[in-house]
């Protein structure tokens, strides 16, 4: 029956030819809820790149699909209006624009849209939470690049948007884009589909082609992020020109064609709309590209532009996924039925009477080719166009609208909705459409699946047959496809190269080769169980660069037998005979004049504590533990505590006689003499509490260090706590401060030794060196750390006996007549104040 309708319509359309119906009055209607269309009723913008005003622009060519979809928006709303149980009582209003597939055109519909309610002025308020815009919700527009800018519009005003054909991922931004719902699923999906597409028939060796668009790039990109997780090798990609006008397309497209050629890969996937894709199929045949395997999605394979181009069936094989939608029943039909009635004058002035409450003359941006269109020219693609996107998404707003108004079966109230309030009914809530169950998921799609389908011919008529789906798997059913092969078998598109042990593959893009065999770095292994990746070798274990087995590291500290420390070990023995030595003239001449006025018999105690420092470097030798790295530390501390407590002493009697000569003879007795060993005792005594707090805090542990050198576990002593290590050290460092203040400023006269002296540069000695040591010690990372703790220790007990003590061994053996009492005795100049007037 329906067949017959259709042919009946045919007939009357042709005999009606001559004279232009009301199509394009149908495109909008008064209701007590308005839905927004944008649908690209045309394509091929003219003046856009010359245009210097801000006027209208329109388009060349109808877009039949366009004009179908559209029709399918305007069938699912009357069917609504018809409904007794969806919402009874409220009939819904549509005002449909055109697009012409650019941004610019999308835009002055959009702020429309967006125009306060009987209005033509978008209000500029603080709070939008009351505002009522014209629209109650939008439908479409149909690609990507127009919804991404549409989208931030009517998300600032949380008016609902539900495209139709935008499969970006770039969409599924809920943040971005809060109101923003499409009823096909997204191009990671799609993606994922071709991908296990390509492993079903092991093709690894693939041209990717996208038009430079949003859809085309984004496809694109989301391709390649996941083919390497498919072994599969991009061995080119490459972008159609969208702009087919422009000279250089030309020579863009056959660029594209010649580098396919060099690459040799028989697979081709195809991200584009139908007008690029129709640009570049037309130039592969021109420019006689052998037969390939094309890849193809919905946006190309289903549109009568590319099916008619002549000798089309010369590309090869085409495969692709199509979104699984069900068909729309009664939709044939009723385009029959309007194409009808919209040739009858009675119909069409009534249309007018309606268009006439929504200011119909205020944007004239509607099909301008539609009134010439007869049912045969869209007749075509009423058979296989995608109208249940379309469909569905006007019923999620219908069902949201029914939701938010509290409807019953019998009746809707009309109360005023704000466009926000239908968010939470489409986020949460399923609807039915046709018995088919549909729901938004957290990004505001909805996953259907894909249909694969197989251009068939025969007798030169191209049939749209279904060969397999994709859901959360995919399926195929090989036997029905027919490839252009010889036996119609599948091709293969694979790349072989052997790499050599130790060398793992890496994939790489364009037409070298499918990867390039890379040498597994150091550290790392290549194993026969995963050839695409280098196994990290564990912490204990290296090895070097392309290998096939990791070693386990060496020990590495700094050993008894090595040069250097022989060299370090043979310094010490010097700087401790030195001491020895001094040791033993000062004892000999105890009683003189120099060694009494030096310390006296605190400065064998003050050499004793130096000679057991210059021993403590024997604990940095060998493999450390951590009792040896607590103990190099606290021996360091204590034996140093000891030389400083003697300089301190002598300090404070210098410090006595120069600043408060009036006080030394109150307080000079307990600087010396037998009371100064107290002093002594106190000193040391004070730094065994910071060892103690050392040892409780925190003391040094043993840390083996697996990233400083390449083959080698080097076994350092780490420091826990930082605290209890500066005091420890600190208390040393605040001695030799108040040494060298009390000292650096104190004179004597030309024939009286200057004792302040020696221990002035001994301090600045010390410090000198620590500075060094600090700079060093913080910037290695091998065993030249324990040679330079060594180093530090011998360099700080040279510079303390050099300053300090060899002078007064000259004296005693090369200078005998200065070591007298006058030279020695009061050899401070004191300089007592005057006594005031």
């Amino acid at each position: 029956i329906m067949v017959t309708d259709l042919l009946l319509c045919l007939s009357f359309g042709y005999a009606a030819a001559l004279k232009p119906t009301c199509l394009s009055a149908q495109l909008r209607r008064p209701g007590d809820y308005i839905l927004g269309g944008l649908f690209p009723f045309g394509m091929d913008t003219i003046n856009l790149t010359t245009r210097s005003e801000p006027t209208l622009v329109v388009c060349e060519r109808l877009f039949v699909d366009g004009l179908t979809w559209a029709l399918g928006m305007k069938f699912a709303i009357d069917q609504i209006n018809n409904s007794t149980s969806l919402l009874p009582g409220v009939k819904l209003g549509y005002d449909m624009y055109d697009t012409c597939f650019e941004p610019m055109v999308a835009l002055q519909p959009s702020l429309l849209f967006l125009t306060q309610n009987g209005t033509t002025g978008i209000g500029v308020l603080c709070n939008y939470t009351d505002y009522q815009p014209r629209v109650t919700a939008v439908i479409g527009p149909h690609k990507s690049d127009l919804c991404l800018i549409t989208a931030k519009l009517f998300s600032f005003f949380l008016i609902p948007q539900v495209s139709y054909g935008a499969s970006s991922e770039k969409l599924s931004n809920t943040e971005l884009y809060p109101s923003f719902y499409r009823t096909i699923p997204s191009d990671k999906n799609l993606v994922e589909a071709v991908a296990l597409l390509l492993n079903k028939f092991g093709w690894n060796w693939i041209a990717t082609i996208g038009s430079d668009d949003e859809y085309g790039r984004g496809a694109v990109g989301l391709f390649l992020s996941i083919a390497g997780n498919h072994s599969i090798c991009i061995a080119f990609e490459g972008l159609i020109p969208t702009d087919l006008a422009d000279p250089k397309a030309k020579n863009q497209l056959e660029d594209i064609i010649k580098l396919i050629n060099k690459t040799k890969a028989n697979i081709i996937v195809l991200f584009a709309f139908s007008q690029p894709a129709q640009a570049l199929l037309e130039h592969s045949i021109r420019m006689g590209l052998s037969k390939k395997v094309w890849i193809g999605t919905e946006a190309w394979m289903l549109s009568d532009i590319v099916a008619s181009i002549p000798n089309i069936q010369s590309i090869g094989t085409v495969l692709g996924f199509i979104m699984k939608a069900g068909t729309v029943p009664g939709f044939q039909k009723y385009v029959a039925d309007l194409f009808t009635s919209v040739q009858q004058d009675e119909f069409c002035q009534e249309s007018r009477e309606f268009n006439r409450f929504m200011n119909s003359d205020m944007l004239d941006t509607r099909c301008k080719h539609c009134d010439n269109v007869l049912l045969p020219d869209v007749s075509s693609m009423l058979s296989h166009s995608q109208i249940q996107p379309v469909y569905v998404a006007v019923y999620s707003v219908a069902y949201a609208l029914h939701r938010a108004l509290g409807c019953t079966h019998q009746a809707c109230p009309r109360a005023p909705i704000r466009t926000w309030q239908l968010l939470h009914f489409m986020n949460t809530l399923p609807f039915k459409v046709n018995g088919q169950n549909f729901r938004f998921d957290q990004s505001h799609g909805t996953n259907t699946g894909y249909k694969l389908i197989f251009w068939s011919w025969k007798n030169g008529t191209l049939t749209y047959l279904p060969v397999g789906g994709y859901e959360e798997s995919l399926y195929i059913n090989k036997s029905q496809i027919q490839f252009h092969t010889a036996d119609q078998k599948e091709p293969t598109s694979e790349c072989f190269r052997h790499c050599k042990p130790g060398q793992f593959r890496q994939i790489k893009g364009f037409h070298l080769c499918c990867y390039d065999c890379t040498d597994c770095p150091e550290n790392t292994f290549w194993s026969t169980k995963d050839s695409s990746t280098c196994t990290p070798c564990l912490e204990h274990q290296w090895s070097p660069v392309r290998s096939t087995q990791c070693y386990d590291r060496s020990e590495r500290y700094l050993f008894w037998n090595e040069p250097l420390t022989i060299a370090l070990l043979t310094l010490m023995s010097v700087t401790i005979s030195l001491i020895c030595l001094t040791a033993v003239l000062f004892l000999k001449n105890l009683d003189t004049p120099v060694v009494q006025a030096s310390g006296g018999k605190l400065t064998l105690f003050a050499l004793f504590t130096l000679m057991l420092l210059c021993l403590s470097c024997c604990l940095f030798i060998g493999k450390p533990s951590n009792h040896l790295c607590m103990t190099q530390q606290i021996v360091y501390a204590l034996c140093l505590n000891g030389c400083f407590s003697t300089f301190f002493i002598k300090s404070l009697e210098i410090t006595l006689v120069t600043e408060f000569p009036r006080c030394a003879p109150t307080f000079l007795h307990w600087v010396t003499q037998r009371r100064a060993w107290l002093l002594v005792a106190l000193c040391l005594l004070t730094e065994c509490l910071f060892c103690f707090c050392y040892l409780h805090l925190g003391p040094d542990y043993l840390v083996p260090d697996y990233k400083s050198l390449p083959t080698e576990v080097l076994l350092v002593c780490n420091t826990e706590s930082w605290v209890a290590f500066a005091l420890m050290h600190g208390y040393n460092g605040c001695l030799a401060s108040v040494c060298f203040l009390c000292t650096f400023m104190v004179q004597t006269s030309g024939k009286k030794y200057n004792i302040a002296r020696g221990i002035t540069f001994a301090i600045l000695i010390y410090f000198i060196i620590w500075i060094f040591f600090i700079a060093i010690f913080a910037t290695l990372k091998t065993v030249l750390r324990s040679v330079t703790q060594i180093g530090t220790i011998l360099t700080t007990s040279l510079g303390i006996l050099g300053t300090y003590y060899i002078p007064k061994c000259y004296i005693i053996l090369f200078k005998p007549d200065l070591n007298t009492v006058d030279y020695f005795h009061n050899s401070i100049k004191e300089e007592p104040e005057e006594d005031s007037q």
